[in-house]
């Protein structure tokens, strides 16, 4: 398992970012700005957004695995290494999730 940083064409990773935000155009408000990250094992089976809120937060914007791997522990791993990157960077981690019924049990 490898979690590596996506620089460029981030939108190829668009049905993926769909899972956890629904609606292109809110995707496309954090996803130039962000940074993303693909979760790899013998292929992308995750991927994260965070970005910089200012004040010291860092914004989990957008989380997702691929159904077929809910469970095994890649969301959780997406989680723990965004922690550890930037602890001492910032004072607060935020997990900004919509009102989608998909979203409000995460």
């Amino acid at each position: 398992m490898d979690i590596t940083e996506i620089k460029t064409n981030k939108k190829d990773y668009l049905s993926l970012l769909l899972l956890a935000d629904e609606q292109e155009n809110m995707i496309d408000r954090y996803l130039d700005r962000g940074t993303m990250y693909a979760l790899i094992d013998d292929g992308v089976k995750a991927e994260c957004v965070v970005t910089d809120e200012g004040d010291g937060v860092l914004e989990i914007k957008n989380i997702a695995v691929l159904p077929a791997y809910h469970g095994m522990g890649y969301g959780k791993a997406l989680i723990e290494f965004i922690a550890k990157k930037y602890r001492g960077q910032y004072s607060a981690l935020q997990v900004g999730t919509g009102d989608s019924p998909l979203t409000i049990p995460f």
